[in-house]
């Protein structure tokens, strides 16, 4: 991080700032130049608050020369991540898919669905059981019984299973959820994010709707500071202008994130379009551009969905689909779980 100090500025003001900056720990490189004197601060900087710094009377501007996420960071952890869970592997060359209903709606719904997806392909069952609606009157889900049925099709059919949590205080219902999933109104509940740092469960962390790439991994930060390093990135549109599809999905997140963390980033196209027929050609482009998997929502019956029915394919779509996914696969060298 560079500090340039304004002119005319006060010696013992600035004394003081050198002293406080070292106190945190970093060690404070100091340039004096005929008009301009500039602070280069080495170490952590992550511990120094950059607004605080800019407020000074003393400082004219701040700037970093590295990101503030460290522990999500491919700089320091220059090989890809590979997330395993129960066997389906995430990262390093390997690609997974999770499929299942938005909302769990019955045991016989849930169970049919990993059946079905399970046979076609998929690795992991998704399914929503805590459900954020924007409406106060849509389906909420059926919660705690949600739980309790997801947990029925994992040991009918053994696999693993991946559904959203909404608060910290349901923290125990999960205790035998494999992913967690932090949806995109969450990711910045950085409470929520602390408290998931400390359990054992495989985070699945989706992009807000209108958040920055640099916010994404700084949420992935929260949680990797507690100690939990297994976090899977997962980007499922943003908002813009277009009316088209629900969301906007941002290919280009999928290499940049490459590029900057180590972390397996997934995609979901069936939030991203909110349109079943575009799911398809955005989860072929997710397999050309590298994206380490997909989960995708699975439904026997969309038409009578009780949540996004509009965007759920059916299982046999689903099939036909991960057949074609296989074939991109091959091409771009990944290995399908």
């Amino acid at each position: 991080m560079i500090l340039v100090i304004k002119q005319n500025h006060d010696v013992k003001q600035l004394d003081n700032l050198i002293g406080w900056i070292s106190g945190k720990g970093l060690k404070v490189n100091i340039s004096h130049g005929d008009n301009t004197t500039i602070l280069g601060l080495v170490g952590d900087t992550t511990l120094v608050d950059i607004e605080l710094l800019e407020s000074l009377d003393i400082v004219e501007s701040v700037k970093r020369i590295q990101e503030p996420y460290k522990k999500a960071n491919r700089r320091f952890h220059p090989d890809d991540s590979v997330i395993d869970v129960k066997g389906n592997k995430f990262g390093g060359g390997h690609f997974s898919i999770i499929a299942g209903p938005c909302s769990v709606e019955s045991e016989k719904q849930i169970i049919q669905v990993a059946e079905a997806v399970k046979a076609a392909g998929a690795g992991l069952l998704r399914g929503g059981a805590f459900k954020p609606r924007t409406s106060p009157y849509a389906f909420q889900g059926m919660r705690e019984e949600g739980l309790t049925l997801l947990l029925k099709a994992k040991e009918v059919t053994g696999l693993p299973i991946v559904t959203e949590i909404m608060d910290e205080k349901h923290l125990d219902l999960f205790r035998d959820v494999d992913i967690i999933q932090v949806g995109a109104r969450n990711m910045q509940n950085f409470e929520l994010l602390k408290q998931l740092g400390k359990v054992p469960n495989t985070i699945l962390l989706k992009r807000g709707l209108s958040n920055t790439i640099e916010e994404l991994l700084m949420s992935a930060e929260y949680i990797m500071a507690e100690g939990n390093t297994n976090v899977i990135l997962c980007e499922r549109g943003i908002r813009t202008f277009e009316k088209y599809t629900r969301n906007t999905l941002d290919i280009s997140a999928v290499p940049i994130l490459h590029e900057r963390s180590h972390l397996p980033v997934i995609i979901d196209p069936s939030h991203a379009a909110g349109i079943a027929s575009l799911v398809e050609p955005l989860s072929l482009a997710t397999a050309g551009v590298g994206a380490d998997g997909l989960i995708i929502e699975v439904h026997n019956d969309p038409p009578h969905a009780l949540c996004d029915g509009a965007q759920s394919i059916r299982p046999e779509q689903f099939a036909s689909l991960v057949t074609k996914i296989k074939g991109v696969l091959n091409v771009v060298g990944k290995t399908y779980n």
